[in-house]
């Protein structure tokens, strides 16, 4: 007997397994929807105009063109970062919420913060380096002091009379000031602050001598001549502030490097594929000279998409971890 022939029950049977045969097919072909079908947001735990922030839109923007989707910025500044990596970490790892993280909450903040409630190395997927950013040693309109020689005999000379500003305890600010008193042998008073604005506020009005702070805060005030820059905590001199010395080129600071960093990550389970394709497009357009000059434009070194970032995390971990025993860092 044909289906045609069958009985109305019998049709209604093949009806029904043919609608579920249908059913079975479908189920694969919505599970595997090409990434990204909706908008990606990408967390970024500094205010807008920042150096994070600036690095943020430009991944935002070699996404959007690379992924052939909306990549969309959201600020949630506060706690160096902290409070935005924890919402990543939080949310589901399908790719549509990510962070534009730093050297700070990737690596930093987790040493002296006891109530962070996550651990990056644990809780993130690394997905790439976007950019190294230096910070610099700067002295105030008060200080007589114009190189790294006189920055050093000054502190010798008045051990603890001197103070310096941070972006706060557990920053890459902090841990670079801390660096410099390591490798020296000097003391000054770290005193932190919640932000670049009140930093440099009381630094050019006098009442800070010294701060670390980033080369694109520091530019405006040195170009007046309010502030002094002393040197860079990169390996090398910046290409774009070439007068200004690495505090490596100092004897008493030979070696010295301790350079900040911006990165792409997201949060732990990411499926492998996703993974992929994120990082594939973030080294697509970090290769493109437009992105480049963007970053380079906002004080910071493009990534070259051959960094290894997991590495980069730990090293930074072991080096930080260091510096907390050294200076009895407590937040």
């Amino acid at each position: 007997m044909t289906i045609c022939q069958s009985s109305s029950f019998s049709r209604r049977l093949v009806l029904a397994a043919c609608g579920a045969a249908a059913v079975s097919l479908a189920l694969p072909a919505f599970a595997q929807a090409p990434y990204p079908s909706k908008p990606v947001k990408l967390v970024v735990g500094y205010a807008p105009g920042g150096s994070v922030d600036m690095a943020a839109r430009v991944v935002a923007d070699i996404l959007t063109a690379k992924l052939g989707s909306a990549v969309v910025v959201d600020n949630a500044p506060g706690a160096a970062g902290v409070l935005a990596a924890q919402r990543v970490v939080s949310s589901p790892a399908d790719g549509y919420t990510l962070l534009v993280g730093s050297s700070n909450e990737m690596a930093a903040t987790g040493l002296v913060n006891p109530a962070q409630k996550y651990n990056a190395q644990q809780d993130l997927t690394p997905l790439g380096l976007v950019a190294t950013a230096p910070v610099m040693l700067v002295a105030g309109p008060k200080i007589p002091v114009k190189n790294t020689e006189e920055f050093i005999a000054l502190l010798k000379r008045n051990p603890g009379k001197y103070s310096y500003g941070s972006s706060g305890v557990g920053s890459t600010l902090h841990f670079a000031g801390e660096l410099i008193k390591q490798r020296a042998g000097v003391f000054m008073t770290h005193i932190p602050y919640r932000g670049t604005a009140a930093l440099t506020s009381d630094l050019v009005g006098g009442s800070l001598d010294f701060a670390i702070i980033s080369p694109t805060a520091a530019a405006p005030f040195i170009k007046a001549g309010r502030i002094t820059p002393l040197g860079l905590t990169s390996a090398k001199r910046f290409p774009t502030l070439p007068q200004v010395p690495a505090l490596g080129e100092n004897a008493q600071l030979k070696g010295y490097e301790l350079t900040g960093w911006f990165a792409l990550a997201a949060p732990k389970g990411l499926p492998p594929e996703v993974a992929q394709k994120l990082s594939a497009a973030l080294k697509a357009g970090l290769a493109e000279p437009a992105f480049q000059r963007r970053l380079e434009e906002g004080g910071s070194i493009p990534a070259t998409g051959q960094e290894d970032l997991t590495r980069l995390m730990r090293d930074d971990i072991s080096k930080y971890t260091e510096l907390v025993k050294f200076a009895n860092m407590r937040d």
